[in-house]
């Protein structure tokens, strides 16, 4: 898809913003509820971590994501790929879109899962509705490597995905999705 045209659709699918306030939250879009930070001196990283894991485990989305990154990214700790994945998921499941891009280039590159571009096509699309800026064009770098059959299971299941979207939206206080705001 050209950069028109994927900016044309990712301003279609954001004009639903003002929506999801009114719907209370949706299962795409569900912003972070909290942040915590792991970036400190030494001497204060286990209070730091503890902080952090406290939050994750309270469904912080932000939490999450950070915790992931500190095991992806080993500076401070052992690399480990299996707890970034773990952390980098749950994040993802609450819309959380650096977890995403973060996800699907882990599913990509084959981080700490076998390579899997489908999943990777699908964490990266929901990544860019989300907000992640380079998400799209990782996106498309995966395309580029998927046989057309991989493509259309991943499209079918993205269209799924909007479909039961959409659907919450239309239930949410009886509107739909494109009704005028009050």
């Amino acid at each position: 898809m050209n950069r028109t045209g994927r900016a044309l659709a990712l301003g279609c699918l954001l004009l639903l913003q003002p929506l999801l306030v009114q719907a209370g939250g949706n299962s795409l879009l569900i912003p972070a509820m909290g942040r915590c930070t792991l970036n400190t001196q030494p001497q204060d990283l286990a209070q730091a971590l503890a902080a952090c894991q406290k939050a994750s485990d309270e469904g912080d989305a932000q939490a999450q994501y950070e915790l992931g990154e500190f095991y992806y990214d080993g500076k401070n700790a052992p690399r480990d790929l299996n707890q970034a994945l773990s952390y980098f998921e749950k994040a993802s499941l609450q819309g959380h879109a650096q977890a995403q891009f973060k996800l699907g280039t882990m599913f990509f590159h084959g981080e700490g899962v076998p390579a899997n571009n489908v999943q990777a096509y699908i964490v990266l699309k929901m990544a860019a509705v989300n907000g992640a800026e380079d998400a799209l064009d990782t996106a498309d770098e995966v395309a580029e490597k998927m046989p057309r059959e991989e493509l259309e299971v991943a499209t079918q299941v993205l269209g799924q995905i909007f479909r039961k979207y959409l659907m919450e939206l239309q239930s949410a206080d009886g509107r739909t999705p494109f009704s005028p705001l009050p």
